[in-house]
């Protein structure tokens, strides 16, 4: 869970820890701004191997001090336990335990020292009348409240037996009358989820069936367009293609409707069409288990399981989706940042670049039904932006990037580099991109917003623009007319020059809601398509007006919430904006920027108001008629990880990065909140919350996994067992209950599930992990190893999930790949 980091020990911590704990909140997919000439993430690919090398500090560091932050929380916890010992040692009833047994803080991507939170879960029943002959000679225990929660000794010796996988799945006898629960392990920590009282056995050894509903990608929101290029291009079935996350798009516009490439596993980087329009090879980056290439291990060492998670070209059918070649495994290092077909002889050739140190330049031999590699080299110590064979020149390719343009040419199975010389012109700090005239001519823009002119066959410059644009050049395109379109990526302009690299005098502006250009390309007719560098797509015509085909976040997404009785839904994120999304005619409906980055979001019980959290501490409702802020709120200085309004309407909840949970009478329909207190108890970050079907019980889990029950609107922990595990919940949001235990894959470490689910038939259960996935169970999914149904898509971890209020679809939200993604329940 990348985004979700503890803030319960801060305070208390060394300097070390506190600064730790600070560092792994950057986000490493560093922002270039738009008064910067390159704008585009350039300089997250200078900055990608120091930010590696943080991370892997910030790791040691973490568990340098793992063992200081266990004693104290296990200082902290024994002082809580013994104090709830003494005040409740003279009743006779059970309390829940308030809080898990720790063995250290919950860290992104930790190493897995556990086979797995449920292959060794320890199931105790419900109580039923027993002989004595029935009990465990294992696990003898008195009848004492300080057995009923587990001894930190005792808990330490469990959580080392599971940890070695010496105890298998057991449903254990009862000791107690209140018991029965399902103890499972997340990093050494012990968490009991009690069942209800209705369950009384559960057969640890069966495994559950996955359910009969699957999940069909219907529809994708979303571009990316903020640091990739060459990403966008009009086929010949009238569709535009373009890619997010790890989906390939292929969008008729006309008709409304996708398709999706989903053979890659991570995120895709680069794209290009065949000269026969039916063929396109599409390049990806290192997936979720490896970082590198060739440079770490042979093609003969990689394993079968972990070929499709290496950096690689995959040829593909657009017509049928069929993957004709995969191409590169153990030859690319970090992801493959470009690549193209050769035109003269057919595309018989593919030229790839890949995101080495050298950024090695190597050439494929595709005419034959397995691709061969002709040769390679090292292209430039610095980033390579495009590749391009030309046109006309059969084994020239020109390559361009960082303070570059190489003209090189492919003879006897080896390539030879020319470097474009600039002569009395001022050498650029980037050449962003790469077109070419009908005579052979290559135009280049570049940093500057200037474009040049290099005639065919030659590397010095025949003619120079000079002053286009203010700042760089992202994209030039040459028409089908003849006339070529430059795209400012810091003034947002268009500019037309006619055959002679005259300017006629036609330009437009886009909006600045949708960002500068990032790619032109030419579309159906006269008409020419946008990519944007704010992850839009617009078309039209520079003459007239370009509309928005496709809209998208351009920053980490986690809010998501769906209208309770629309096709609607909005999204909320780091880039200060919210979207109301309709997903039946699959477009925004209304969108509004906020001053502060969003995280979470949640309908009111009638759809009139939204409540939206911030990064900030505060959080603010927006009227869904007007648009506008009806009232706006502040607790603490942190984070609002989790909103939820009670059924009724009567109460909001807020879970905080601060540890507490907010609770605010509603009244006025939505439009009036007054606190009328806050929970606290938690020792972590809040993460998820549900309420009870009444409205009088919270439950709400943490960063250090303790799972918490409240009552409203006294805000007091509910400590008795019997008054919380039979209630009826209204939403099924908290990834640690009886209910959602299965959904903890094998060698889970806590953050491993971001989110959870259930459909609102409490049929199915949707799962968000880490790993790129869409996770789909029967529910209740309670048993360990429970099958589901496995969906890619998204190429970074899936931070949320929610069914539409007829259970018709289901939708999921990308992190860092900013993406969308609507499923249809079939």
């Amino acid at each position: 869970m990348e985004n979700h980091l503890s803030a319960s020990c801060l305070d208390s911590l060394p300097s070390t820890q506190v600064c730790s704990t600070e560092c792994s909140s950057i986000d490493f997919g560093f922002h270039v701004s738009d008064d910067k000439d390159v704008l585009d993430g350039l300089l997250s690919q200078d900055h990608g191997e120091l930010c590696q090398r943080v991370l892997c500090l910030e790791k040691k560091v973490q568990q340098q001090e793992d063992e200081i932050i266990c004693l104290k929380s296990a200082l902290a916890d024994v002082i809580r336990r013994l104090g709830q010992v003494e005040a409740t040692k003279a009743q006779s009833s059970s309390a829940l335990p308030s809080k898990p047994n720790f063995r250290g803080t919950p860290t992104r991507r930790a190493e897995k020292a556990y086979s797995s939170p449920l292959d060794n879960a320890h199931i105790t029943p419900n109580k039923r009348p027993t002989t004595p002959t029935h009990r465990s000679a294992a696990s003898p225990r008195t009848n004492t409240p300080s057995k009923k929660w587990s001894s930190m000794s005792n808990s330490l010796d469990s959580s080392t037996l599971h940890r070695d996988g010496s105890r298998d799945p057991e449903w254990r006898a009862a000791q107690l009358k209140e018991e029965g629960y399902v103890k499972i392990y997340l990093r050494g920590r012990a968490i009991n989820l009690y069942a209800p009282t209705s369950v009384e056995n559960v057969d640890v050894t069966s495994v559950a069936d996955p359910p009969s509903e699957k999940l069909q990608l219907e529809w994708v929101y979303g571009y990316r367009g903020r640091d990739c290029r060459s990403n966008l291009y009009y086929l010949s079935t009238g569709e535009i293609i373009y890619f997010a996350a790890a989906a390939v798009v292929l969008h008729n516009v006309e008709e409304n409707t996708q398709r999706h490439y989903l053979g890659h596993t991570d995120d895709v980087k680069c794209l290009a069409i065949h000269p026969d329009q039916v063929r396109v090879a599409t390049g990806q980056v290192a997936g979720h288990d490896q970082k590198e290439g060739k440079r770490k291990a042979g093609k003969k060492d990689i394993p079968d399981a972990d070929k499709d998670h290496w950096p690689h070209v995959r040829i593909w059918d657009t017509m049928n989706l069929n993957t004709l070649h995969v191409i590169g495994i153990g030859d690319f290092d970090k992801a493959v940042s470009c690549l193209s077909f050769s035109r003269l002889d057919g595309g018989n050739q593919l030229v790839v670049v890949d995101d080495a140190n050298d950024h090695v330049m190597s050439v494929w031999d595709l005419s034959k039904s397995h691709p061969k590699k002709i040769t390679e080299t090292k292209s430039s110590t610095e980033p390579v932006l495009a590749a391009e064979f030309h046109p006309l020149e059969k084994g020239n390719i020109i390559t361009c990037g960082k303070g570059q343009i190489s003209f090189w040419t492919l003879e006897g199975g080896s390539l030879a580099k020319k470097t474009g010389i600039f002569d009395k012109h001022d050498k650029p700090k980037f050449v962003l991109c790469v077109a070419f005239a009908e005579n052979g001519d290559v135009i280049s823009g570049d940093s500057n917003g200037n474009i040049f002119i290099w005639p065919k066959g030659n590397n010095r410059i025949s003619k120079a623009i000079e002053g286009v644009h203010e700042g760089g050049i992202f994209s030039v395109c040459v028409m089908k007319d003849g006339t070529l379109l430059s795209g400012g990526g810091k003034d947002r302009k268009i500019v037309q020059f006619d055959s002679s690299y005259t300017k006629t005098g036609v330009e437009t502006e886009i909006p600045e809601n949708f960002g500068g250009v990032r790619m032109l390309n030419q579309g159906k007719g006269g008409m020419v398509l946008v990519g944007t560098t704010r992850n839009c797509i617009l078309q039209g015509t520079v003459d007239l007006q370009l509309n928005p085909i496709v809209q998208g976040h351009m920053d980490e997404l986690w809010g998501l919430a769906s209208h309770p009785s629309q096709h609607q839904f909005m999204t909320s994120g780091s880039d200060k904006q919210v979207h109301m999304w309709d997903s039946m005619s699959r477009s925004v409906v209304w969108s509004k920027e906020l001053s502060d980055p969003a995280h979470s979001c949640s309908f009111y019980p009638d759809a009139s108001v939204v409540a939206i959290g911030t990064e900030t501490g505060r959080w603010l409702v927006l009227d869904c008629e007007t648009h506008e802020i009806v009232t706006s709120h502040t607790d603490g200085n942190e984070q609002i990880e989790c909103a939820l309004y009670s059924p009724d309407g009567k109460y909001l909840a807020l879970g905080s990065r601060d540890n507490h949970i907010y609770i605010y009478e509603v009244t006025e329909g939505g439009k009036k909140y007054s606190r009328i207190g806050k929970c606290s108890g938690h020792s972590s970050f809040v993460t998820h919350l549900d309420w009870s079907t009444d409205g009088v019980y919270l439950c709400s889990n943490s960063g250090d996994y303790e799972v918490l029950y409240w009552k409203v609107p006294a805000c007091k922990q509910e400590t008795s067992i019997s008054a919380v595990r039979d209630l009826e919940w209204a939403t099924g949001n908290c990834t640690l209950t009886f209910n959602a235990a299965g959904v903890w894959p094998e060698g889970a470490d806590g953050t491993d599930v971001n989110n959870v689910c259930r459909s609102n038939n409490k049929k199915i259960l949707a799962s968000a992990d880490d790993f790129g996935k869409v996770n789909l169970y029967q529910y209740p999914c309670c048993q360990p190893k429970a099958k589901k149904h496995v969906y890619k898509g998204h190429s970074s971890h899936v931070t949320n999930v929610s069914f539409l209020f007829d259970d018709s679809r289901l939708l999921s939200t990308g992190g860092r790949d900013m993406s969308i993604m609507q499923w249809q329940v079939v």
